[in-house]
């Protein structure tokens, strides 16, 4: 089956950059949209980003436009998300996902990384 983990977590301070990968264990020929979704501490899983694998088209909320950047290496099956100018309200941890539809509903996404610990200090 298909496996994904994160990686490129850790600390900044307010104003910082970090940039996270997800790695697939295998050529996701049946998972066309790659996402990013976050958890911050007592909150709801919130949609931070998407692209397609093969074409692009990515998708951003609000809160990630201008700061943060989904890219991807196809050959060798990882996806990146640069994220620039990062406050402590981005402090949570990070996922990323895999689905078969365009869309940022974290309902349609069928596989899942472990996820990554983003925490940036005051």
């Amino acid at each position: 089956q298909l496996q994904l983990k994160e990686s490129g977590g850790g600390s900044v301070q307010d104003g910082g950059s970090l940039r996270l990968s997800c790695a697939a264990s295998q050529r996701p020929y049946s998972r066309t949209v790659m996402g990013w979704f976050r958890q911050s501490p007592g909150k709801e899983r919130e949609f931070v980003a998407l692209t397609r694998w093969r074409a692009g088209s990515e998708l951003y909320a609000d809160f990630a436009k201008g700061r943060f950047a989904i890219s991807r290496d196809n050959p060798t099956n990882i996806m990146y998300q640069q994220m620039n100018n990062l406050t402590p309200k981005d402090t949570a941890v990070y996922y990323c996902a895999w689905a078969s539809q365009y869309t940022s509903d974290q309902q349609a996404y069928d596989d899942w990384g472990q996820g990554a610990q983003v925490t940036v200090a005051p």
